[in-house]
């Protein structure tokens, strides 16, 4: 299979106590897109196309910091899921900058500027 969004990047559960995977939240950075699955009888999927992802906020708490975890904040372009967060992973750093390196990646491939995402008023200023 040659689809560029069966490759993943990178792959991770949401941790808990002590740093420990056990969450039914997994979290899927291919090619082109970022997954959120969560649940175990009842699923769901969150799917965000990285050229919508317009900024990103790394938080950690202290309980985060004492395990090596952080919590990465996405504000998007995507009008069902404007915000997601990516929580509670180790290795926050990394993944931010390998999220944000392939987010800007995908906006140079597609010819698509932040400011294509900025809405306009009645007197045609852009926000």
């Amino acid at each position: 299979m040659n689809n560029p969004s069966s490759t993943f990047l990178w792959r991770d559960r949401k941790r808990i106590f002590f740093g420990l995977p056990w969450t039914f939240t997994v979290y899927t950075l291919t090619e082109d897109r970022l997954i959120v699955k969560t649940g175990i009888f009842n699923t769901s999927e969150d799917e965000i196309r990285l050229y919508r992802i317009l900024d990103i906020t790394l938080r950690r708490s202290f309980w985060e910091r004492l395990f090596g975890l952080g919590t990465l904040h996405l504000c998007t372009a995507d009008k069902s899921s404007p915000e997601i967060d990516i929580l509670h992973i180790p290795s926050p750093r990394e993944v931010r900058t390998l999220l944000s390196d392939k987010v800007e990646e995908e906006r140079s491939s597609r010819y698509v500027g932040v400011r294509e995402y900025m809405g306009e008023d009645e007197d045609g200023e852009v926000h």
